[in-house]
């Protein structure tokens, strides 16, 4: 081991920090006790004793190296205290080629989608899909605006997390949505709060916005072969109160009850968006819902997060013993009873910095559920032969 002086670290390695990217030593002898300093490679290493317990010293000092580029972490090596800070990165390093290539396959998969709600077979007739392209704008859209809106308030908080990628999967959609990859810590509950609400409030603006054009647009007329085919399956969308409500202010049909009509895809394209901006606000794990019940909460959360699976699974059998759907019907709510409770065993993230968060954020907290509410349906979809 060599020693170096304890006010700085010696020369920089190949790739190294300079010096000062550090925090000062006396800032860190506050909580930890330093007798030993040593670059490896671009990590910092601080040998010491700990001046009071182990989860403090992270918790102070972690805030004073994430606003210097790094990551810190206190370990034990060969029963010694090691405090270690590993420089991070906030932001896209190199060509994002996988959520290039992800976005792609997913423009593809939902004009393929798409062109089934505008009526167009893409088996007989695949050089017409491209016609289906606004739906395949409403739905990238209204998913990629909620994810950058995780994006951009991480770089706001200087927390790394990846560009959104998007899911190609041969739905009635063509997708399963947008994840974006959260690879730093969250520095506190403000934090942590500002980057589950933003997703779900941009995306519902965005939506909204892709449900007012789409209401406006023509609606898509069932030709009447397919009614007398008899081989024809009808898919009923249920409907959420923000799209009624959106639809009465605008003084537009939806014609829920006119198989002849149906909606503009594009109008389907924003109920994707509604149907995603319920699903994310579920209050389990790390799920946007968790993630901002966990800011407001605190370690409530993991108590109410509990309960969510069961009250899941209670209404798929409400659906279907009481009100009589199928088992088509009511699999969407079975499949995500068993998706939160694998969530919800998972647990939220959890801040560095655990202190209660303001009036103001509690408020917009209490908002967003509330849009959540707005975009819940019990019966998404329906099958019908």
């Amino acid at each position: 081991m060599e020693d170096v002086d304890r006010t700085g670290f010696g020369p920089a390695g190949r790739g190294g920090r300079s010096l000062e990217d550090g925090p000062p030593i006396d800032r860190i002898e506050s909580v930890f006790a330093v007798y030993e300093t040593r670059r490896e490679n671009d990590q910092l290493v601080y040998y010491g004793d700990p001046l009071t317990h182990p989860e403090r010293v992270l918790r102070e000092l972690w805030p004073v190296f994430h606003e210097r580029g790094y990551d810190a972490t206190l370990e034990t090596r060969h029963g010694e205290y090691v405090l270690i800070a590993k420089p991070t990165t906030v932001g896209v390093d190199s060509v994002p080629w996988t959520n290039i290539l992800l976005l792609l396959l997913t423009v593809c998969s939902t004009l393929f989608a798409g062109a089934f709600w505008y009526q167009i077979d893409p088996f007989a007739e695949p050089t017409a899909i491209w016609r289906a392209w606004p739906f395949s704008l409403a739905i990238l859209g209204v998913l990629g605006v909620h994810e950058m809106g995780h994006y951009v308030m991480s770089r706001y908080h200087r927390v790394n997390a990846s560009l959104p990628y998007f899911i190609p999967v041969p739905t009635l959609i063509g997708t399963m949505g947008a994840v974006i990859k959260m690879k730093g810590r969250m520095p506190d509950r403000k934090a942590l709060f500002d980057i589950g609400v933003a997703g779900p409030l941009a995306g519902f603006v965005a939506t909204v916005i892709v449900t007012v054009i789409g209401l406006h647009l023509p609606p898509v007329t069932v030709s009447e072969a397919v009614l007398q085919n008899p081989n024809a399956i009808e898919i009923r969308l249920g409907y959420p109160p923000l799209l009624e409500l959106l639809a009465a202010g605008f003084d537009q049909p939806l014609y829920g009850d006119d198989p002849t009509t149906g909606v503009n895809p594009v109008v389907i394209g924003a109920w994707v968006g509604m149907f995603v901006t319920f699903l994310n606000l579920i209050p389990v794990g790390q799920l946007d819902g968790g993630h901002i019940l966990r800011a407001m909460a605190g370690e409530l959360q993991e108590t109410i997060a509990a309960v969510v699976p069961g009250a899941l699974f209670a209404l798929a059998a409400y659906l279907f013993y009481v009100q009589d759907h199928s088992v088509n019907t009511v699999a969407v709510w079975i499949i995500w009873g068993l998706l939160t409770t694998l969530f919800a065993s998972m647990g939220p993230a959890t801040p560095v910095r655990d202190e209660p968060l303001g009036r103001r954020r509690f408020v917009l907290g209490i908002v967003t559920f509330g849009i959540g509410l707005l975009c819940f349906m019990p019966v998404p979809v329906a099958i019908i032969g």
